[in-house]
Formats: structure tokens, sequence, C-alpha cells
């Protein structure tokens, strides 16, 4: 039932890294693989400027400029305040951003989250009580930031479809809104 750690295993992971540090549980150090915990920008961190990783990312203070954290989950807690755009397998904001946000597979806005920008995701998750506004497109994600500027600019054709729907609208009689 109970497994006896013989001293010689005790001493094995208590022993300090190769650096000098010892980890803080006292066992081995955490290797920075799929498992291993996100890395956090706390509350009192502030950047500006362009942050990317090849890991999870919680973001607690405040980020102005461009977050690039591709294939990973991205959190933007409660206490942060985001101004950029934001690229991640997941993102999940319980706070504010203020810019676009383009999720691989999803994009969550909590209860508690605010966005004022574009999302762009396959599945998009507003909770009752988030503040958004922006515009939802629910096509699979660009790959670089150059494609994300060219999927923002309006298309020739969609405005000419709208202006021809508008046109029609005001010509037929009985619809709500008729002008003639």
């Amino acid at each position: 039932m109970f497994t006896k750690i013989r001293s010689d295993q005790h001493q094995r992971t208590s022993a300090p890294a190769p650096n000098g540090i010892k980890p803080a549980n006292g066992g081995p150090r955490p290797n920075r693989g799929a498992s291993a915990r996100p890395a956090t920008l706390g509350p009192s961190i502030s950047i500006s400027g362009n942050l990317s990783g090849n890991e999870d990312l919680v973001i607690e203070g405040s980020v102005e400029g461009e977050v690039m954290v591709r294939g990973h989950i991205v959190t933007i807690s409660r206490t942060a305040k985001v101004k950029a755009d934001v690229y991640g397998r997941s993102i999940c904001v319980e706070g504010e951003v203020e810019g676009d946000l383009f999720g691989d597979e999803q994009v969550i806005i909590r209860q508690s989250g605010r966005v004022r920008g574009n999302v762009t995701a396959p599945k998009v998750n507003l909770e009752r009580g988030a503040r958004f506004k922006g515009s939802i497109d629910m096509k699979p994600v660009v790959s670089t930031p150059e494609k994300a500027e060219i999927a923002k600019k309006p298309r020739p054709e969609t405005d000419e479809r709208r202006r021809r729907s508008a046109a029609a609208t005001r010509r037929t009689p009985g619809i709500v809104g008729e002008t003639a």
C-alpha cells in the first residue's frame, strides 16, 4: 500500500538543479511540455511591443502591440488590459481587449470579458453578460498578420450585394421600410 523512498532516491530528487537553483517543491524541475503550467505575465507587468512564444500564455497585466502564440492557449484574465491583435490556437477573454482576436480553434469571451474588435475563429462562444463590439467571422483563421490585414479589407462584391439588396428593399412594395 505504501512505498518507502530509499535514501538515495530522496537525495536525487532534492539535489539542486545544475544552475544552482533548487525547485520550489523540492522535486525534479518541470519540463515545459504540453502539460506544463502556462507562462504568466503578472498583474504588475506591462509590455509595449510584440509578444510571441511557443507555450500557453496567461496575461494578467497590460500588453500593447501584438500577441503571437500560435498553436497554444491564450488566456486574458480579469485584471488584464490588452490593446493588441491576439493570435492563438484557443483564446479565452475574461478581461479587456481592444484589438482583433484570431483563434485557430476557438475564441471564448467570458461574462466578465470586454472585447472591442473583430473575432475570427471556427468556434466562437460569447457568454451571457459579455460585452462585445465588432464583427465575428467563423471561417478558418488566416495564418499570418499580413493575411489578416488583407482579410480585414472589405470585399467589393460584398458591398455591391448590399447595395443591390438595399435598393431592392426600397423598390419592392409591401416590404417594411419601403420609401416609394
